[in-house]
């Protein structure tokens, strides 16, 4: 720790230098960052496995949790990331990293003070604003750090936050919940992340901007948001990309955050069996299937070319397609737990690929901004749409479906999928009229 500590602050060495130490200590960079990730999505997610016992504790309906989960989240944390973006376009992203990731660690634990809907939603609105920092200078650096090669590969590795994270979250939260409650799972969850951010502080390296472009990167004007937001939207197959990512995004947040209710309600597992069977099997799937998927798409595009990493992604959502409407069409676990993980596997590469050719697309002091933009629209569209849709369609199909409502407004979301898959298509198709 304090080789690293030392390696992480040395204002007078020369370019040369600091950019070999950058490299060097880069695998350590992207694990930190990772980690990063992965308290992002355990605090985000761990509403998820929490949602039944605050239900009944809070007496909240289905559009209620869809919002806390969703929309209220997702305002402010997308669009308080065009700011961020804008900041870690300038000044050190590490530092950046570090506060917001202090800040959403303690709104999270002070969720479990709340006592009603609407001071619930206040402090979910934090964490919110809080993890606006953290993924647009995470971006950035990431590619600065590596050449578009090994982005996708890189970028894979960063996504397993998502999958570790979410997972990890519903394995800590639920078993807690279950062993105290709702509110102890929150505090446990929260406050650690108070530390990490410590680390990052004091510990992460941060690399020159363009360090792993394959040419030298002429100085340039530091670019406004307006001017950002105009090179994303001339770029039909960023704009492509980021639609695809969209609908996808969409689909995942609303399984992700009412997968754990679904298996109570529908399925009849107790939140216990969720955290301790469920939550960590998908977590390792999806892991799995990111790390491995990264590799591969890195694979294809040094074989066929950048534009093969679209294609890719495309075919492995056709082919989870399947496996995920068995998963809502099942009528008992085992089966439903087999269709889930082989989707889990087969779709959950998506976000590397599609990061790392953002990435790639960006002008180099645009990278922080167009990473913004992106999750601007993910998060906006996909996490506030998609667990918020869940929720009401869920309680208007309650009085023809009953307990099985959540079931059938699952596999209404899923059915998206053909479009997301149409946008990597085309994203592919320009990509490769590029060059």
């Amino acid at each position: 720790m304090a080789s690293l500590a030392e390696a992480a602050a040395r204002p007078n060495e020369d370019q040369a230098t600091a950019d070999a130490r950058a490299l060097r200590w880069r695998g350590w960079t992207l694990a930190l960052l990772t980690l990063v990730y992965f308290f992002s999505f355990m605090d985000r997610y761990i509403l998820a496995i929490l949602l039944e016992p605050i239900k009944a504790d809070l007496k909240l309906n289905d559009t209620q949790l869809g919002l806390l989960s969703g929309l209220a989240f997702a305002i402010f944390y997308a669009t308080l990331g065009l700011p961020v973006a804008w900041l870690a376009d300038r000044y050190s992203r590490r530092r950046i990293i570090a506060v917001a990731l202090a800040l959403w660690s303690g709104m999270t634990a002070l969720c479990g003070t709340a006592t009603g809907f609407g001071q619930l939603l206040l402090y979910r609105i934090g964490v919110g604003v809080g993890e606006a920092g953290s993924s647009p200078p995470s971006h950035s650096v990431i590619a600065d750090l590596y050449p578009p090669e090994k982005r996708a590969g890189a970028m894979g590795i960063y996504s397993t936050g998502v999958v570790l994270g979410g997972g990890f979250g519903a394995i800590i939260g639920g078993s807690i919940a279950a062993a105290y409650d709702w509110r102890t799972a929150m505090f446990a969850l929260g406050l650690p992340g108070i530390a990490l951010a410590l680390i990052v502080w004091l510990v992460m390296v941060e690399p020159r901007r363009g360090l792993s472009d394959p040419a030298p990167v002429a100085a340039q004007a530091k670019p406004t948001m307006l001017e950002g937001m105009a090179s994303l939207l001339r770029c039909a197959p960023a704009v492509h990309l980021i639609l695809a990512v969209t609908l996808t995004s969409l689909i995942g947040y609303a399984v992700g955050n009412f997968g754990p209710s679904y298996l109570q309600r529908s399925l009849g597992m107790s939140l216990k069996s969720v955290a301790l069977i469920y939550a960590p099997a998908v977590a390792l799937t999806g892991a799995a299937g990111g790390v491995i998927g990264g590799k591969l798409a890195d694979w294809c595009g040094r074989r066929y070319g950048l534009h093969s990493q679209a294609w890719f992604v495309a075919l492995l959502k056709i082919a989870a397609l399947p496996f995920t409407i068995a998963f809502y069409l099942a009528g008992d676990f085992t089966t439903g737990f087999a269709a889930v993980l082989m989707s889990y596997l087969l779709a959950s590469s998506y976000l590397g690929p599609s990061f790392a050719l953002i990435q790639g697309l960006a002008p180099t002091r645009m990278r922080a901004l167009w990473a913004a933009i992106t999750l601007l629209v993910i998060n906006l569209i996909g996490l506030g749409a998609g667990p918020t849709l869940a929720g009401i369609i869920s309680d208007a199909l309650k009085p023809s479906f009953g307990q099985e409502s959540l079931r059938y407004s699952m596999l209404a979301i899923t059915l998206l999928t053909p479009w997301a898959i149409f946008h990597y298509w085309r994203a592919g198709v320009l990509l490769k009229r590029m060059g």
